[in-house]
């Protein structure tokens, strides 16, 4: 009689066919090819690992009544932490080389959270899989395994905790598998990054093939079943990887796609039919074989790659990478994973303590690397200038808070200067956030309490609304809803002496960014009447701006807008720090960083944007500050000033620039200082 406590499943080929399927959809979908739910591979990943644990786990417990838990752990770190060790390592290494700091700093965290399992909790309270940022991040793929090691501890304890009452184990993980999927369903239209990476909502995608595996043990199936099922199946995963939609709407329904598809090949998969023939087949095998490790390269792989070439030239590259990544996969499976698996020698009680061990190698590295701001000293002093710049945007926002009384009631409200009822208002998009920095010491130094108010790309002016295609409608239409509501609150706002607007002016008179933001676009529309067809953009913002300054001139006796520094179109801080710490590199990316630009390739743009200023400027409505001075000289503007960066990208300023720059703001606080000398002096 076999020895329970080590049993396996016999080996079914068909299972690495679908392996291949998986990792193939997911590496494929990774690196550009045109399979829109490419992603839904982890799903076929989740099932297939349900399925054959917990076959494993319930022959076990069928058997012997109970788990044992050191042989389970044994066995699974055996199978899965040599190659996670060696993929982490070499990474590392790579990152060493390649990563600016603050990414090498927030990749020791990752690093981390990956160690001990809980990559899917940190990167779900950071930003989005599907969003691009996910792409300098060459841990993310780390999320669906620390999913799967949160299954390996659920699925054995629930076992433990149910043994006795072997119906109530069973009905038990049918009511948590309904439950499961019903959340996933329910919860993902409002909640799709949490129903994406938190095991709770993908616990049911895996009890699929647990309750897969426990009804073919149980009825004694030999998975032979009907073509017609295996024909069934297949499709709904094609269906899947070829047309299910990335972003907010998955997981949800749509991954009942494949996951019942898998199901159904599963239960199917000793059918001789064509299905799973070609599931069988000795490339899918293959790739099957590799799956895993394949997973754990191709990650890494393809965003460093990408990273050092500032993306792939072509699907011809993209192919050579990924040849790379079945090359680095296959050296991975044959040298590092099947001779610790077959290693014999090794007792159980080596593989937990090397893997102990290999843990808090990398937990101490993953922290040293945190603590460390991500070792800046690793590059020059070229690069270092950008490098400072990339992180020259942090700012104290601890005194914002969201207004719970009229007239400013749910919105951000961040106070400036000293204490007290506000004397100025700010008010205006991102550029304003770039700003708060010089602005805050300003009014300190002025003696002046004051109050920001923005919201990114959202021109500060009435009747408008616009449409952004670097924001959600949600977040256009909270644009709309946010400067209606602080246009009916100037009325209210009694303590208000002074106003200063503070808006990317080019952008709204354009409807586009310009050289490396190109691609950004807005446009504005009249929310007060019909819109007048064929009207030019930069029409409308200057009707809007006449009629604003005139409403807002009934409320405030002090009205300034500030001339948009200039842009500097090819740089960004981060871009150019990349090129300068990878300079000389045979693979790295041409620069096209430019940190100076000439003064008369911007007067077109700046026309457009200064035009509706300076005429209420002539006409003594508004005052208007002139940032271009603190930029530029007679023929230049420049992105680094004494060798300090004073961009962050193309047209947002460092805390540095705004800091040094602040004096500008002084007739913004001037007469408003008097009478604060005045009110002082006299006692009151």
């Amino acid at each position: 009689m076999s020895d329970p406590h080590s049993q396996t499943l016999p080996y079914r080929s068909d299972i690495d066919g679908l392996r291949a399927v998986a990792v193939l959809s997911v590496v494929l979908y990774h690196f550009g090819l045109p399979l829109r739910g490419g992603f839904v591979g982890v799903d076929i990943f989740f099932v297939i690992s349900g399925f054959l644990i917990g076959g494993i786990l319930w022959r076990e417990y069928d058997q012997t009544g109970t788990i044992w838990l050191r042989n389970f752990y044994v066995r699974r770190f055996r199978r899965l932490a040599p190659a996670f060790f060696v993929m982490a390592v070499v990474t590392t290494l790579l990152g060493w080389a390649l990563l600016l700091p603050f990414e090498f700093r927030e990749y020791g965290k990752t690093l981390v959270a990956a160690t001990v399992y809980l990559s899917n909790v940190l990167f779900y309270r950071g930003a989005g899989y599907f969003d691009s940022a996910s792409e300098d991040k060459p841990l993310l793929h780390t999320w669906s395994l620390a999913v799967e090691e949160q299954f390996y501890i659920f699925l054995p304890l629930t076992i433990l905790l149910l043994a006795r009452w072997r119906w109530g184990l069973l009905g038990g993980l049918v009511a948590i598998w309904a439950a499961s999927l019903a959340a996933c369903i329910v919860l993902t239209p409002q909640y799709s990054t949490a129903t994406f990476y938190l095991f709770p909502f993908r616990a049911w995608e895996m009890l699929s093939g647990v309750l897969l595996a426990i009804w073919g043990y149980e009825t004694g199936r030999t998975w032979r079943g009907w073509a017609v099922l295996s024909w069934l199946g297949m499709a709904m995963i094609a269906v899947a990887i070829l047309f299910v939609p990335a972003g907010p709407l998955f997981p949800g329904a749509l991954a009942l796609l494949p996951v019942v598809g898998t199901v159904l090949v599963l239960a199917n998969g000793l059918n001789r039919n064509p299905v799973n023939r070609l599931l069988c087949s000795r490339h899918a095998v293959f790739f099957g074989a590799i799956s895993y490790s394949l997973y754990l390269w191709h990650w890494p792989i393809f965003t460093l790659s990408s990273y050092l070439r500032d993306g792939h030239a072509n699907l011809v590259e993209s192919f050579v990478w990924m040849a790379l990544c079945v090359a680095l996969a296959w050296l991975s499976w044959r040298y590092v994973e099947n001779p610790v698996r077959r290693a014999r020698a090794l007792s159980g009680g080596m593989v937990l303590g090397g893997a102990a061990l290999a843990s808090a190698v990398l937990l101490g590295l993953g922290g040293w690397l945190f603590k460390q701001d991500g070792l800046p000293q690793r590059f020059g002093p070229e690069a270092r200038v950008h490098i400072a710049a990339t992180g020259d945007f942090l700012q104290d926002w601890s005194r914002c808070h969201i207004a719970d009384a009229l007239p400013l009631d749910g919105l951000e409200v961040c106070p400036i200067g000293p204490e007290g009822p506000p004397r100025v208002l700010v008010w205006g998009d991102s550029h304003v956030r770039a700003f708060k920095e010089g602005l805050d010491l300003a009014a300190h130094e002025a003696g002046v309490p004051g109050i920001i108010l923005w919201r990114a790309g959202c021109p500060p002016l009435f009747g408008l609304r616009k449409v952004e295609s670097a924001a959600t409608q949600a977040q256009d239409t909270a644009c709309t809803q946010a400067n209606k509501q602080i246009e009916q609150s100037f009325g209210r706002m009694q303590s208000l002496e002074s106003l200063l607007l503070i808006g990317r002016w080019s952008y709204y008179a354009s409807g586009t960014g310009v050289g490396l933001d190109a691609g950004n676009l807005i446009s504005l529309h009249p929310t007060n009447g019909p819109e007048r067809v064929g009207e030019q953009q930069a029409r409308r913002l200057t009707l809007a701006a006449q009629a604003s300054i005139e409403a807002m001139g009934r409320w405030v006796p002090n009205i300034h807008v500030l001339r948009q520094p200039p842009e500097i179109p090819q740089y960004d801080s981060r871009k150019a720090a990349r090129e300068a710490a990878h300079a000389g590199w045979p693979l790295a990316a041409e620069a096209v960083t430019q940190t100076d630009v000439a003064r008369d390739t911007l007067a077109l743009r700046s026309a457009f944007a200064d035009g509706p200023w300076l005429t209420m400027a002539e006409a003594g409505k508004i005052g208007f500050i002139d940032s271009w001075p603190q930029f530029c000289d007679a023929t230049t503007c420049r992105a680094i000033k004494d060798g300090v960066g004073q961009y962050f990208d193309n047209n947002h300023v460092t805390n540095s620039a705004a800091i040094r720059v602040r004096d500008i703001f002084q007739p913004v606080f001037d007469g408003l200082r008097q009478r604060t000398a005045l009110t002082k002096g006299s006692g009151q």
